[in-house]
């Protein structure tokens, strides 16, 4: 039977993901910033490196999951790569964010190698940390409540970081948020953070699901099983176009306010008693709204389910996506309303889809007889990397398409294209995830069935 985890246990299984997504929403917002506006090289080599290499490192992601599925420990399958990854994760984050004295061509190699090696230590940590939901628990509407305690702790971690990193740039770069030297002091504030946050979920979590002890599945069949399940290729499609759907917004989202808004990373607005600049409120609005997202996801999806919820949320983005093109320079009011509701149903979707992953663990079980968390698990990172990187050489390439410059006035074009990346560009990649999720199979009264074999046949295996 499946036991109730401890609120103390949910934390700290959150605190991983607090980690991870203050890179994450970093490098999603700010990256190609700082590669076109600080680091020097142009929207479109950024933008092809971010579609080479994270193409590569999506398929990565399955290799670290084939790995974990079979590494045995005292403290588990999972948990481990917590421990042993948490300080190279920390080293190459800051790397990514150094500036070298090099030449263009020699920045935009240190930036392949860097970033490389980034998403690499990334999938290193994240794959097994996703994975470790898959066998805290055997209940479908625990693992919801964990995910949503992940994402909830997933939002605070981008909330914290997107709060803190200007101020933190400009207060170690002498004024300017485009100091090299401000950057990288920055992320080693963040590199230490992280650090602590990985070894505090490391220590608070446990594994509880084993296989059958007759289970000795080999990789050809682990492969096999993944390319039979159904249910985890609709995912992926959902989540790649899901993850496009962000990545084309954040990575746009800076370049809006100053080029097309007109507001400088010097104007500074006054909200709830403190002073950010404009760009700073919408993406710190935007991260509390996720957090509203992921509060509601769990009670909706318990009421409707989780395919109904994940198809509504992407729906009500799409239409309000597209709402925020016909808002101009002057209604910083309604962006920022807007902002707020599209990000709260963008936030409902990812508890979902991680609890969902979990589902298609259980229903490879049930189909073929043998579990591969770690494989199956890993098509979450790898919708993530894949979604990214389509939309981050998306974002670049549009940039060059429209004639954008760094750090001088745009063209009409240019500031034309910048809004249509906020708005209309975004709601398409919604529509696309819609279109998957319709069609996924894996409805409450099927899973409930299915768990319920699964319980049976795990009691008998395991008592031989």
């Amino acid at each position: 039977m499946s036991r109730k985890i401890s609120v103390k246990e949910k934390i700290s299984y959150g605190l991983g993901d607090a980690a991870s997504s203050m890179f994450w929403k970093i490098f999603s917002m700010y990256l190609l910033f700082f590669y076109t506006d600080v680091f020097g090289i142009t929207a479109a080599a950024a933008g092809t490196m971010f579609l080479v290499t994270k193409v590569w490192d999506a398929f990565f992601d399955p290799v670290v999951g084939v790995i974990s599925d079979r590494v045995s420990t005292r403290w588990g399958k999972f948990r481990p790569f917590l421990l042993w990854v948490a300080i190279p994760f920390a080293v190459m984050g800051v790397f990514t964010f150094y500036t070298p004295d090099f030449a263009s061509g020699g920045k935009l190699v240190y930036a392949y190698i860097t970033y490389s090696l980034m998403m690499m230590v990334y999938s290193l940590i994240n794959v097994p940390y996703a994975s470790l939901l898959g066998v805290m628990s055997s209940d479908g509407k625990e693992r919801t409540t964990l995910a949503s305690y992940r994402m909830v702790f997933a939002f605070v971690g981008s909330l914290v970081a997107l709060w803190l990193i200007e101020p933190l740039v400009k207060a170690f770069g002498g004024g300017s948020l485009t100091s090299p030297k401000g950057w990288v002091y920055a992320i080693v504030v963040f590199a230490v953070i992280a650090t602590l946050l990985f070894i505090g979920c490391f220590a608070g979590t446990k594994e509880r699901i084993q296989p059958a002890k007759e289970e000795q599945s080999t990789l050809k069949e682990d492969l096999k099983d993944l390319w039979v399940n159904k249910p985890w290729w609709i995912l992926l499609g959902a989540g790649v176009a899901t993850l496009l759907f962000n990545t084309i917004r954040d990575g746009v989202a800076i370049y809006y306010f100053k080029y097309y808004m007109g507001h400088s990373d010097e104007a500074q607005m006054s909200f709830l008693g403190m002073s950010m600049s404009l760009t700073t409120l919408y993406l710190v609005l935007g991260q509390a709204a996720n957090i509203v997202g992921v509060v509601l996801a769990t009670p909706v999806a318990n009421r409707i389910g989780k395919k109904q919820t994940f198809f509504m949320a992407m729906l009500l983005a799409a239409v309000f996506s597209s709402f925020l093109y016909f808002f101009g320079v002057s209604d910083t009011g309604m962006i920022l309303a807007l902002q707020f509701i599209i990000s709260m149903c963008a936030g409902s979707v990812f508890p979902l889809l991680w609890s969902m992953y979990a589902d298609t663990a259980d229903y490879s079980e049930w189909k073929q007889g043998r579990r591969a968390t770690g494989l199956v698990f890993s098509a979450s990172s790898m919708s993530q990397k894949l979604g990214w990187a389509v939309g981050g050489w998306a974002s670049g390439l549009l940039l060059a398409y429209f004639g954008f410059r760094a750090n001088v006035e745009q063209t009409a074009f240019a500031r034309e294209g910048i809004r249509l990346m906020l708005s209309i560009l975004p709601a398409a990649a919604a529509l696309i995830s819609m279109l998957f999720i319709s069609v996924y199979p894996l409805t409450e009264k099927k899973l409930k069935d299915i768990a319920a074999v699964l319980e049976e046949r795990r009691a008998g295996h395991n008592t031989k």
